[in-house]
């Protein structure tokens, strides 16, 4: 299959490295995909995405980056970077009320010089999309021009910076003289697994694609990621003959909510951290995680068998819950 690539902005300090994680008695081998080293301020899987995408916000004429997510956002906040990068501007929408001292992702929104608009849960849900319209149909009637830029980058241009991901993964793969079983990624927009699946398909890639999914659920993500892998079909005019059977979702790990932690899956985390010297973070990466250990513990997999998990950043989420690590 024949695909041709938009054009793509170098950001990202790419490719990132796969190391292995120390083996541990009759389990599989995990090896770990260090997206969250892209760069420090554009940190995690985001900026692959971005790549694409402010190509063609460029392309035509923003001078301002649109976007959305929760409060500790790290696709707001490497959208902000981006902009600012670029010598654009950026509006960020984001879910909750603002809180009284500004950390982690939000701190650096603000330090960045970002605008940034709250809204309810309920906004959200309901309307977001719609918000960020108004948002740009405003900074039209004033002679400017805004770029919306969907939640997570999570559309099909975004999602294409994954598929490409995949042929740097098997790139590396084969130097390293590794055949991966399974690929595992945290799924919280579905843009990454998207790409992931995408790119198993143009390249022929033999792993298996699994996400854990760390909000709604497995129905939800079966739908959402189907739908952007349409899109980029129509977009693209490429037919990448994906059924339903090939997205794969491990439900049962979102615990007490998006971005909600139980005292065990912040022990995880610390516990990770001394025994790696790897931050996950409390909001992906460290769901995800628990989710491939609890799926290694009942058999899933096999001794034999090497796993890539995509370690997609997220850092400066752990900063807001302070407290809990303390405790």
């Amino acid at each position: 299959m024949n695909f041709k690539y938009p054009k793509i902005l170098t950001l990202a300090n790419l490719p990132t490295p796969i190391v292995k994680l120390r083996d541990s008695a009759n389990s599989p081998s995990i090896y770990m995909k260090r997206d969250d080293l892209t760069g420090i301020a554009l940190s995690g899987n985001k900026i692959r995405k971005l790549e694409f995408v402010a190509v063609d916000a460029l392309k035509q004429g923003a001078d301002t980056l649109i976007t959305c997510g929760g409060i500790q956002s790290n696709h707001a906040r490497a959208t902000a970077v981006t902009a600012t990068m670029l010598g654009l501007k950026s509006i960020l929408v984001l879910r909750g009320e603002q809180p009284e001292i500004a950390d982690g992702n939000l701190l650096m929104n603000n330090i960045l010089g970002a605008e940034i608009r709250f809204i309810t849960a309920e906004e959200y849900s309901n309307s977001v999309m719609d918000i960020m319209s108004d948002i740009a149909h405003n900074l039209e009637s004033k002679g400017r021009k805004g770029y919306v830029i969907p939640e997570g980058a999570s559309d099909a241009l975004g999602a294409i910076g994954y598929m490409h991901a995949i042929k740097e993964i098997r790139e590396q793969a084969e130097l390293l003289d590794l055949e991966f079983d399974y690929i595992v990624n945290a799924t919280g927009s579905g843009g990454t697994q998207a790409g992931l699946i995408m790119g198993k398909k143009l390249y022929d890639y033999s792993p298996a694609i699994l996400g854990v999914n760390v909000c709604d659920d497995a129905s939800y993500f079966e739908n959402k990621i189907m739908n952007i892998i349409k899109s980029a079909e129509e977009k693209f005019g490429n037919r990448f003959k994906i059924k339903s059977r090939d997205i794969k979702i491990a439900d049962g790990y979102v615990g007490m909510g998006y971005a909600l932690n139980k005292p065990d899956e912040i022990e995880f985390i610390v516990d990770f951290a001394r025994t790696h010297g790897i931050f996950l973070d409390p909001v992906y990466t460290g769901k995800a995680m628990i989710g491939l250990y609890d799926l290694i513990k009942k058999g899933k997999f096999n001794k034999r068998n090497k796993i890539l998990f995509i370690h997609t950043g997220g850092i400066y989420g752990i900063f807001p819950k302070r407290e809990l690590f303390v405790k």
